[in-house]
């Protein structure tokens, strides 16, 4: 990935929505889930949009290497929890 452009545009901008989604997620839903860094994963929407020069593909594989199997793990979770409430 590291060496494709294409792809690491696209995760990119995934990573972008990530972030903006994050944003308007409740606090009591993130207060939940303190592991997860919320307000890190809201900044750096922020880089990825208005400091791109500075977005290394390193960053950009670690992000998606560290940080999403956890937050892949708490929607989950939450969606578990919702689906069955009606």
């Amino acid at each position: 990935m590291k060496n494709d452009l294409r792809t690491l545009y696209a995760v990119t901008r995934c990573l972008e929505i990530i972030s903006e989604a994050c944003r308007r997620l409740p606090d009591d839903l993130k207060a939940r889930h303190p592991a997860i860094a919320w307000k890190q994963m809201a900044g750096a929407g922020n880089i990825y949009r208005h400091d791109y020069e500075d977005v290394a593909a390193q960053l950009v594989w670690d992000t998606l290497e560290r940080a999403l199997p956890l937050l892949r793990e708490v929607v989950q979770f939450e969606l578990t929890q919702t689906s069955g409430k009606s």
